[in-house]
């Protein structure tokens, strides 16, 4: 353990990512620590701070790919009951960054509070949601935000209110290392009605997405007034495969890791589609999958 000594109940060895994520792919992590609350959370990112250790946190792995070789340093993931709270008081939500954003939406359409069913189907965390600011045609998730709890880099707790976020497409300021809870401001509104939005919001976007039982992952951000599947299928490209990566059939922004894939192989695609969408479309893709 070395330097890391004396957090040995919940840092764990050469942990494999691949199963912590939804490509099912990437090397294991050098250090690996699920923490109890927050104060061991803290504790553990103070001490890699002065040890010199690299910190990454890990959500639901659903908009991620860890490279085969693996990751240095200490991921952490808040895989504990005391980082996924939920309360509802009024017309606003209290949850922790660890909480599923799938419950949290389902929490507010029950409660009779509307904004966030737009974002039903969208898988990962809380927080992973606040700092993609994750959201779909109908809205995202930072106009409903209001405040967000922070954990530094350095360890330090910090609240961050409404005027001091900033929301854009698919990215925010909220850059800090952990996104520890956030509170949303919704409004008030029928559950019977927001139950049938939330169903419709359901089907439509599981109709237009990869096979549940497939791994797989969204691969580029929108460019402006544009869908990056549209241009990866006008560019020819569903179906293209490389060694075990193939571009989905049902929606050319997802790439499919079939049993045999790795992780090179997807990075592989992901670049042979950037450059063919360039040189056939004249458009420059952004990524919006994390790699590691």
């Amino acid at each position: 353990m070395g330097s890391l000594t004396g957090f040995e109940k919940i840092v764990r060895q050469a942990e494999p990512l691949a199963m912590h994520t939804w490509f099912q792919l990437g090397g294991p992590a050098e250090h690996f620590a699920e923490p109890r609350n927050a104060d061991e959370l803290i504790a553990l990112v103070k001490r890699c701070r002065s040890e010199g250790i690299s910190v990454r946190v890990l959500g639901r792995g659903s908009n991620l790919l860890v490279r085969d070789e693996g990751v240095p340093g200490l991921v952490v993931r808040l895989s504990e009951p005391a980082f996924s709270e939920i309360r509802v008081a009024g017309n606003t939500i209290l949850a922790g960054g660890g909480a599923r954003l799938g419950r949290v939406v389902t929490t507010a359409v029950r409660e009779g509070l509307a904004g966030l069913e737009v974002l039903v189907a969208i898988p990962g965390t809380l927080g992973g949601a606040l700092h993609g600011n994750a959201g779909t045609h109908g809205g995202d998730i930072g106009q409903w935000t209001a405040q967000a709890t922070v954990v530094t880099h350095s360890g330090d707790v910090v609240t961050r209110h409404r005027e001091e976020m900033v929301f854009s497409y698919r990215q925010s300021s909220l850059d800090e290392l952990v996104i520890l809870s956030a509170k949303l401001e919704l409004e008030d509104d029928d559950p019977h009605e927001l139950g049938k939005r939330l169903q419709k919001q359901w089907i439509i976007r599981k109709a237009s997405q990869p096979m549940g039982h497939q791994c797989a992952g969204c691969v580029f951000k929108n460019p402006r007034g544009v869908s990056a599947g549209e241009l990866i299928e006008s560019a020819g490209l569903k179906g293209t495969r490389i060694g075990g990566a193939v571009v989905s059939d049902r929606h050319a922004n997802f790439i499919i890791a079939e049993p045999e894939c790795t992780s090179n192989d997807v990075l592989r695609l992901i670049d042979l589609i950037r450059a063919q969408v360039h040189d056939r479309l004249g458009v420059e893709l952004e990524l919006e999958l994390e790699i590691w």
